[in-house]
């Protein structure tokens, strides 16, 4: 097949080309059904088009699509107010994908830091760590191997620390830092997942060592991890949080926010075309309010519960490693590297196939909708059985 003749060459896509998707199912163009446990990476926090973001993107659509970001919109404002009812958060920079909302944050950490602490600049990161794939984040990354893609990277992003080695970020932090930026579930990875006595310990580190403790949410943010917000649940309050994925629910929609304190921009600092845009903010304040209700988000947890319990017992059955997760971003790890045998094993299923994620060759990755149900994660697991037999 030559379906991507005219496309630039970035990532191997399998053959199906689909068109349509419901809730957790997408469809091919033969027909044929998957049950999706990518939903595009985290993105699709309602699933595949659901009705609420249709009506949504149809009502503003109708009024105003986007009057430049110089101006005030009312989606913006409305908003940038409920994710600060919702979070321990001031202030709200709305923009368009994760590693933008991260760089915006590398941004405002340097600028704090200019300003503040006599032109501190330096960004503590992580092992493994992802950020995005801007030059910056890219840099920010620890991902291996991605400083010599694109040589000479932006400096100021050379020190990665460990997760959950609280000794690792006290050598990093020096004189020059301005923010240690952690993902407290490391996604791409393979679902790492930073301890909560680390975490709490960084908290106090950063604040000792007045430098900005950034919470990237972008994958766990929006109920992806069974609350609003990830850092929820160790109890701590980062000074920046950005979010993306899934307060879009598969628009390209994303939030840096601030503590007032650190609202340190002035006019001319940052911004973009689409930043604020009516339509993308219509989309996630319907996103925001239908995800963030004490019973959606108590399902979650409910269905969180069922799936890990399923893959506990897949693991038992087929002598696996193990799984691990928060919520509905969860993993699977495999004794051998054939992670990527068993996604395409899964996608050839007939007559329905299953949409699985390898961020890893030993790892499967698993992020389904937020709406999945009971019984669509009990055929997912008699899927996935199948796949690894």
């Amino acid at each position: 097949m030559n379906a991507d003749r005219n496309l630039i060459t970035i990532t191997s896509r399998p053959d199906p080309v689909f068109v349509e998707g419901q809730g957790s199912w997408l469809v091919d163009e033969d027909g044929k059904r998957y049950l999706d446990l990518v939903q595009g990476w985290a993105v699709n926090s309602l699933g595949h088009s659901p009705a609420l973001i249709a009506e949504a993107l149809q009502a503003q659509a109708a009024r105003l699509l986007n009057p430049g970001p110089a101006y005030y919109n009312r989606p913006m404002l409305d908003l940038a107010a409920r994710l600060t009812e919702l979070s321990c958060f001031d202030r709200v920079f709305l923009c368009s994908s994760g590693a933008e909302a991260n760089e915006g944050a590398v941004k405002l950490a340097r600028r704090w830091g200019s300003k503040r602490r006599g032109g501190a600049h330096e960004v503590v990161s992580f092992e493994h760590s992802f950020h995005g794939r801007t030059m910056a984040m890219m840099s920010a990354s620890g991902k291996p191997g991605w400083s010599e893609i694109y040589p000479p990277m932006p400096a100021g992003f050379s020190k990665k620390a460990r997760l959950n080695d609280i000794g690792s970020v006290e050598r990093a932090i020096g004189p020059d830092t301005a923010a240690v930026m952690i993902e407290l579930v490391q996604g791409e990875a393979g679902v790492n997942i930073a301890d909560p006595g680390f975490v709490r310990e960084l908290s106090a580190l950063t604040t000792e060592r007045q430098v900005l403790l950034i919470a990237d949410e972008v994958q766990t943010g929006i109920g992806r991890c069974g609350h609003a917000f990830a850092h929820e649940l160790y109890d701590v309050e980062p000074d920046v949080m950005t979010l993306a994925k899934g307060i879009g629910g598969g628009v390209p929609l994303a939030a840096l926010l601030c503590k007032e304190r650190f609202n340190c921009f002035e006019p001319g600092d940052q911004g973009g075309t689409y930043c604020g845009n009516p339509l993308m903010a219509a989309v996630g304040l319907a996103v925001v309010n239908e995800v963030c209700r004490d019973g959606f988000l108590a399902t979650v947890r409910q269905r969180a519960q069922r799936l890990a319990e399923g893959m506990q017992s897949l693991v038992r059955e087929h002598g696996l490693i193990g799984e691990r997760g928060v919520g509905l971003l969860r993993a699977l790890v495999l004794p051998d590297d054939r992670a990527a045998q068993v996604v395409e094993a899964a996608r050839g299923l007939e007559p329905t196939g299953l949409l699985l994620n390898a961020p890893r060759p030993n790892l499967l990755r698993l992020m389904p909708a937020l709406t999945i149900s009971e019984a669509e994660i009990d055929e997912a697991l008699r899927l996935l059985d199948l796949a690894l037999r």
